[in-house]
């Protein structure tokens, strides 16, 4: 008799260090910096944000997974995720019923319906944002700048872009520039000293958590460079400026943290790039002749769509095989 037990199984037989429990927390410690920045640029009101949206998310999907009689999943850190995603993608003015609405919504409508992680085909808190957005328009769009919470002379800095303190109160700078006001300095978009959601104002901190995914290989380089790179050189070839439209609103938190999720992108390399062309082009598209000035939310979940043929079209050749003639 053999000493130890044989387990037969199929393929694939090669397992990965990195469980899916463990991924999705090493994406929360990658969000770690941007949530920072938000509490520290906005204060309180918008750690509640964070709060009340991830434990929103967590327990509506303890309580579905029940009603569903499914096993409970929550350690596994996806509700988490989905939380933390949602939080940041919200103006630090909302109520705090509106995170947990549209955790819920994300949960429920964007994820369990669909029987849970692995099975959603849109990206669960980019679709609670956009519902939000549908849905509560005016408190979705209510802008304030760091100067305003930090104490900081917010008439100086209107001063300097030439501008009244109440539009710089009142708009982002994806606004402003949609309103032909293009001197933000790119210190401050880099830092995050300016209006936006909680996660996309800092690009050094989006930055910071893109590249500990890069560095541990939580996500595929392709996707950001594929974005990045198109929306660059599309500005370019519009007459606009390719870094600010880099820096400003939510490009890079989208680049790096939403057109990167397993389940609704491509698992091909190709697919991939060509997911992150194509989320770039629509990105450009809707901000250059859109109505919103910001584009990355609809720009991803329109490309979501697309993933099942992006797969399709790029699965690899097996090897020896030949096209039949005829």
């Amino acid at each position: 008799m053999l000493e130890t037990e044989v387990v037969v199984s199929a393929s694939p037989h090669l397992r990965a260090g990195l469980s899916a429990g463990r991924i999705m927390w090493l994406v929360v410690a990658a969000l770690i910096p941007m949530a920072a920045t938000g509490v520290y640029y906005f204060g309180g009101h918008a750690l509640l944000i964070i709060l009340v949206s991830t434990v929103t998310a967590i327990c509506t999907e303890a309580i579905t997974r029940l009603l569903l009689k499914r096993p409970v999943t929550i350690g596994d850190g996806s509700a988490a995720v989905t939380g933390l995603l949602l939080a940041l993608t919200l103006p630090p003015t909302v109520p705090l019923w509106i995170p947990a609405v549209g955790a819920a919504f994300a949960i429920v409508l964007g994820k369990q319906i669909y029987g849970g992680l692995g099975h959603n085909p849109f990206n669960p808190a980019l679709l609670g944002r956009a519902f939000l957005g549908a849905s509560w328009p005016t408190l979705m769009t209510r802008w304030v700048w760091p100067a305003d919470s930090l104490g900081w002379a917010t008439d100086s800095m209107a001063a300097a872009l030439g501008i009244s303190v109440d539009a710089v109160s009142g708009a982002t700078p994806l606004g402003l520039w949609a309103d032909g006001i293009t001197k933000i300095p790119y210190l401050q978009l880099y830092l995050g000293n300016i209006a936006g959601s909680l996660g996309e104002t800092s690009a050094l901190a989006i930055l910071l958590g893109g590249l500990f995914l890069l560095v541990y290989k939580i996500i595929d380089w392709r996707i950001p460079v594929g974005y990045l790179g198109t929306v660059a050189l599309l500005a370019f070839l519009l007459g606009e400026d390719p870094l600010f439209q880099l820096l400003a609103g939510g490009l890079l938190f989208g680049a790096f943290f939403m057109a990167t999720d397993y389940v609704t992108t491509p698992v091909t390399r190709r697919g991939r790039l060509i997911f992150g062309v194509g989320c770039g082009l629509l990105t450009i598209l809707i901000r250059k002749f859109g109505g919103p000035p910001e584009g990355v939310c609809y720009s991803i979940l329109l490309m979501n769509l697309t993933t099942p043929l992006l797969d399709r079209w790029t699965v690899p050749r097996r090897f020896g095989e030949v096209k039949a003639n005829g």
